[in-house]
């Protein structure tokens, strides 16, 4: 049985990444071991936190940088409460979010990218990959009663999580897959709630890394953390046989925090494939 590292670079493969809040910074350190690895998707997709990180590694910015961003995060920097259907206004996150990231519209990203979003008005999930980048991460990263939904592309769209919460939507047809699932249950979901079930499909391997530290917008440190606890574990579960789902422990020590030397401002990343024109 090959390891999750060999059955990585036996063909090209996409990599699929859950929604789950604060998830990720978790999330970055899982690409930041890939990216170290030089083990790079040809195709990404996600929900939520998941689409935030894959939609800005896809536009062009590294997982290094990307960590290197989320350790120096303060809540006044995305924390802007306004009246209306949500807690937050939003305006801080989007122009974080254009500031971040290199190319404006999804359809000039470096891999094909799909972004999972839930529309209000049609009531149905929809895979947004083409378009203004920000806004669609923006929609889907929109938690309800959090953030204010999001007007855009002809619909008002919050988080992806709503009704896809592995964030595959968009690799329906990839034939191989690794899809990083953050197991942590939501406070709004209830326990064996379907939506946290793993998936299961031919060509899909899951990670899930087990028990990472939970972040949210006043626990930031803890999501600094997941991200070091998620590189480490990452670069363990490369070693692991592939059986369907990879699960290996996140350790989250300050041993192991010390042995994390990542992301450093030094840290350097493969480049990954040309997108097909």
């Amino acid at each position: 049985m090959p390891t999750l590292r060999e059955w990585l670079r036996e063909e090209p493969f996409a990599l699929g990444m859950s929604s789950g809040f604060f998830g990720f910074f978790a999330h970055t350190g899982v690409l930041g071991a890939l990216e170290e690895e030089g083990l790079l998707p040809t195709r990404v997709a996600g929900s939520s936190a998941g689409a935030l990180v894959t939609g800005l590694w896809a536009a062009g910015v590294s997982a290094a940088a990307l960590g290197r961003e989320l350790t120096r995060l303060e809540r006044a920097e995305f924390w802007d409460p306004a009246p209306g259907a949500g807690l937050l206004r939003g305006e801080l996150f989007r122009a974080r979010l254009e500031a971040l990231a290199p190319v404006e519209d999804l359809a000039d990203c470096r891999v094909p990218v799909g972004v999972s979003v839930y529309d209000l008005l049609r009531r149905r999930v929809r895979v947004l990959d083409r378009g203004p980048l920000a806004p669609a991460l923006h929609a889907s990263c929109a938690v309800p009663l959090m953030f204010h939904p999001v007007v855009h592309a002809g619909g008002v769209l919050v988080d992806g999580g709503v009704r896809d919460r592995p964030g595959l939507a968009g690799l329906a047809g990839a034939p191989r897959v690794l899809y990083h699932h953050l197991a942590s249950r939501s406070p709004w979901r209830r326990r064996g709630s379907p939506a946290l079930a793993i998936p299961s499909r031919p060509g899909l391997v899951a990670l899930v890394l087990e028990d990472l530290p939970r972040a949210g917008p006043f626990h930031l440190d803890a999501g600094r953390r997941a991200m070091d606890a998620a590189y480490l574990a990452t670069h363990a579960a490369l070693d692991a046989p592939v059986a369907g789902v990879v699960s290996v422990p996140a350790r989250t020590s300050p041993a192991a925090r010390r042995a994390a030397p990542w992301p450093s401002s030094t840290a350097s990343a493969a480049r990954p494939p040309s997108r097909p024109r």
